[in-house]
């Protein structure tokens, strides 16, 4: 009797496990990326075995065709997908049919035009209600007294330094003793260095002394309440919480703080490629998107107070 086929054994999720692989440990993509594009790949295979009413191989999935690709998009939008999301599935499926093609000594696959995604312009918070997320994440966090220092050492550190909430949770007890600068780890492990603001360092500081679970340099700098790791989501969920307690908008998110950390410098004269060395920016034209931030704020002041706006 012939063994059922499992997602460790069928020859296409196979393919996707080794592209999973690939993206960690070649391309080195970020967890939250392998995870998304894994999902896209086995939404594909699970698509193409319906539609071909058959089982799929490598070599099935190498010569998948526009019109397939089409259907697929057409299945996942009947999903509710929007425009943004449909532009990300298809530049996972693009990625995953060519690495597969590659392995089949096969050409790639058509290329498939994606959706038009209109680029949104990143919405700041004010400096005061940046500070104002920070405290009142300390003051209203539960538990112990430490965890709302924690909270609001890193709230203050995406906001006075651009960091990502991921950037700050990956943080090790290696940064420690604190300085005028902070080596952080990005996407694809590029490395940057950051300014360390005074009343950023002195946050951190507060955060260290009163953590139970002591500091060594080989483990996470920001621990969770039971001593592991500290969650991205746990911040995040600090944000919502906060932004509700001070009437905030819902794009009010840790990655909005980043935004206001370079928002608030272009506004300040700061030169856009140093900027883009803060951010950790591959391109300039992903740092470029805040100088259309900044003339938009300039436009709101003109319009609310100029008398012939």
């Amino acid at each position: 009797m012939a063994r059922a086929l499992t997602l460790d054994t069928h020859p296409a999720y196979q393919s996707s496990a080794a592209w999973e692989a690939h993206l960690r440990r070649d391309r080195r993509r970020s967890e939250h990326t392998i995870r998304a594009y894994a999902a896209t790949a086995r939404r594909l295979i699970a698509f193409l075995g319906r539609h071909r009413a058959c089982a799929i191989d490598a070599a099935g999935l190498a010569r998948t065709d526009t019109a397939e690709l089409r259907a697929f998009l057409a299945d996942r939008r009947a999903d509710g997908l929007a425009n943004a999301s449909a532009a990300r599935e298809l530049s996972a499926m693009r990625g995953f049919l060519a690495f597969v093609a590659a392995g089949e000594g096969m050409a790639a696959p058509p290329r498939l035009r994606g959706p038009r995604v209109k680029k949104g312009v990143p919405r700041p918070v004010s400096p005061a209600d940046a500070i104002a997320i920070a405290d009142d994440a300390e003051e209203e966090a539960s538990g112990a007294p430490w965890i709302g220092l924690r909270d609001r050492a890193v709230l203050l550190l995406l906001y006075g330094a651009g960091l990502r909430v991921g950037e700050a949770v990956a943080l090790t007890g290696a940064a420690l003793p604190l300085g005028d600068t902070l080596v952080v780890t990005g996407k694809r492990a590029k490395t940057r260095i950051v300014p360390l603001l005074a009343p950023v360092r002195d946050a951190i500081q507060l955060y260290c002394d009163a953590c139970p679970w002591g500091v060594a340099r080989d483990l996470p700098l920001f621990r969770g309440a039971k001593g592991g790791a500290l969650s991205p989501d746990i911040i995040r969920r600090a944000v919502r919480a906060a932004r509700a307690r001070l009437g905030l908008g819902d794009r009010t998110t840790p990655h909005a703080l980043r935004h206001s950390f370079a928002t608030h410098l272009l506004g300040r004269g700061a030169d856009l490629r140093a900027l883009q060395e803060l951010l950790g920016h591959a391109s300039l034209s992903s740092t470029q998107v805040y100088t259309g931030v900044d003339a938009a704020h300039l436009l709101d002041v003109y319009r609310n107070a100029h008398p012939r706006a």
